[in-house]
């Protein structure tokens, strides 16, 4: 997380260092992007840069921590229009994201993100799902679930269907990155694993 200084900022320099972070992550893999270049684009001194973060691995996952911050509220705002189904919210999320992917600073941050991915990186995204660090929105979700759809017992198993959802999600996105797919056979193939995912944890009713 940034330090206090960053937070003491005005909001003009806070989004133009970020920008120039962005920008450098999304040329770049973590691993080898530079701190040199993100001053250079942000146009200040080394040591402001480390008044602001202790590293780039700072920078990087306030980043990503802001972005999954967007995505789970848009992902609440989705499951309520949905009436609280599931899978069809997750659906219509993965497709926003492909949308959002044909902004080509977009796709370059994710793809960035999604081919590099390791358990720390896997880890902050999944924790937006977690109950002990999603907090009131975690709770928001569960609440906004048409649970009676779902082969479950509890809500604890509610978690754990997020979970797998969440992995065929990443590894659809990842493939998508990796093969160049278009964003139809993306869909389609996404369509294709959510579909045998319901076939075992929806009613036997609710399935189509």
């Amino acid at each position: 997380m940034p330090k206090q200084t960053f937070y003491n900022l005005p909001k003009e320099k806070q989004d133009n260092l970020l920008a120039a972070a962005k920008k450098e992550f999304s040329n770049k893999p973590l691993n080898k992007a530079s701190v040199s270049n993100i001053i250079k684009n942000a146009d200040i001194p080394r040591g402001s840069f480390y008044q602001y973060f202790d590293g780039k691995e700072d920078a990087f996952y306030f980043l990503l921590e802001k972005q999954m911050k967007v995505n789970s509220e848009e992902f609440i705002a989705i499951l309520k229009k949905n009436s609280g189904d599931l899978f069809e919210a997750f659906m219509e999320t993965f497709q926003k994201m492909q949308k959002e992917f044909q902004v080509q600073k977009n796709r370059d941050f994710f793809r960035n993100v999604f081919l590099n991915m390791d358990y720390q990186m896997e880890n902050k995204i999944l924790s937006d799902f977690s109950e002990s660090r999603f907090g009131k929105p975690f709770l928001e979700i569960v609440t906004a679930i048409d649970k009676e759809k779902l082969n479950i017992s509890n809500d604890e198993e509610v978690i754990h269907i997020m979970e797998i959802i969440m992995a065929v999600t990443f590894h659809n996105l990842m493939k998508h990155f990796a093969k160049h797919n278009t964003f139809e056979d993306a869909m389609n193939n996404y369509r294709f694993e959510m579909n045998l995912l319901k076939k075992g944890l929806y009613k036997g009713d609710e399935q189509g």
